[in-house]
């Protein structure tokens, strides 16, 4: 039997493109970032001289971060890693198990990684303006009415953000928006909250700036709040609609790259199938493989709190390992008294 370092090997061995995506994702995040902030905050540019209003430059930025992180989630890449790239969500869905210990470590050493790449390459374009008193290296700092106020802050936003992505990413209709809604909250806070902690919510960002800033101020309100607050959304929604209403750590669901947090599932549901029936469960006949939102374990079921009932119409082609969990078969919605009849015959 393989150790657990062998068996965390084998599984960074598979997953690494996903690891290596989470890591650009949020290198592109920060080269926005940081090129947005010189050319709105930089003394020398054409937004310094036009808008002096700063409050009319910080709108402007939460735009462009806000579309720079909906772009990401909709991406190639983001579609297929789960676009997370923030520590914390990481850690919220390894919490809700959904992430496997060894893809988290992954995952957070990539996002690091990336921050401070990222902030690098930026350096790289820029120079020394990036460097700028106004500009900071975008570094992420408590506002002027303290740490307290900042701590706080964070916490609050950093716990709305999960609980929209949690409630969107788990309902019917709403999924194929999480990106979209997790975008413009973004943008909100780059407005409203950033003269408050700076608007981080991510552990790995405000490192990203700081060490090139060498800038560590009240780093560890940047740890502790976007990690607490995403925990404890978790924890409310969780108590509100039970684990089992948690499908998948991925932003965006709906589209035909592999998802490596289904894998596990899968490959659990395909073990304990085969352990009773004895027969190899496929790809194509893993509940996991039938939809997002709806875990389909026998002919149909009842997904009470939509009040729907879902059935299989027909057999789908065999998808394969690298079919992520949006891929699924033909369904039909039925009346719900003709569920609870079919379940009444059996």
């Amino acid at each position: 039997m393989p150790s657990a370092a062998e068996r965390g090997l084998a599984v960074w061995r598979r997953h690494w493109p996903e690891y290596a995506m989470e890591s650009a994702l949020l290198g592109g995040f920060m080269v926005s970032a940081c090129l947005f902030a010189v050319l709105l905050f930089h003394p020398a540019g054409l937004a310094a001289r036009w808008l002096p209003d700063p409050v009319t430059r910080r709108v402007l930025m939460g735009l462009a971060m806000g579309a720079t992180a909906i772009a990401l989630t909709y991406s190639p890449w983001g579609q297929q890693s789960g676009a997370h790239y923030n520590p914390a969500v990481t850690l919220t869905f390894t919490r809700l198990g959904k992430v496997q210990p060894w893809d988290a470590v992954a995952y957070v050493g990539a996002q690091f990684a990336g921050a401070v790449l990222g902030v690098m390459l930026a350096r790289g374009i820029v120079r020394e303006m990036l460097g700028d008193a106004q500009v900071h290296y975008a570094v992420t700092r408590p506002g002027a009415h303290g740490v307290a106020v900042a701590f706080g802050a964070e916490l609050a936003i950093s716990f709305l953000l999960m609980s929209v992505v949690l409630a969107a990413s788990n309902h019917p209709r709403a999924a194929r928006f999480t990106g979209v809604f997790a975008g413009l909250l973004v943008a909100t806070f780059i407005m409203v909250e950033a003269p408050l902690s700076g608007m981080s919510m991510n552990p790995a960002r405000t490192v990203g700036s700081g060490f090139w800033a060498r800038d560590w101020t009240a780093v560890w309100i940047y740890f502790t709040a976007p990690p607490l607050g995403m925990l404890l959304a978790a924890e409310v929604y969780v108590r509100r609609h039970g684990r089992q209403r948690v499908f998948c750590a991925k932003l965006h669901h709906q589209n035909r790259k592999r998802c490596i947090f289904c894998e596990g599932k899968r490959n659990s549901v395909s073990g304990e199938r085969e352990a009773v029936s004895g027969s190899p469960l496929t790809a194509s006949r893993s509940p996991w493989n039938l939809s997002p939102h709806h875990r389909i374990t026998a002919r149909e079921q009842i997904h009470r709190p939509f009040n729907i009932v879902w059935r299989k119409q027909d057999e789908a082609p065999d998808l394969g390992s690298r079919a992520c969990c949006a891929r699924r078969h033909r369904l039909v919605r039925v009346p719900p008294r003709a569920a609870v009849r079919s379940d009444a015959r059996r």
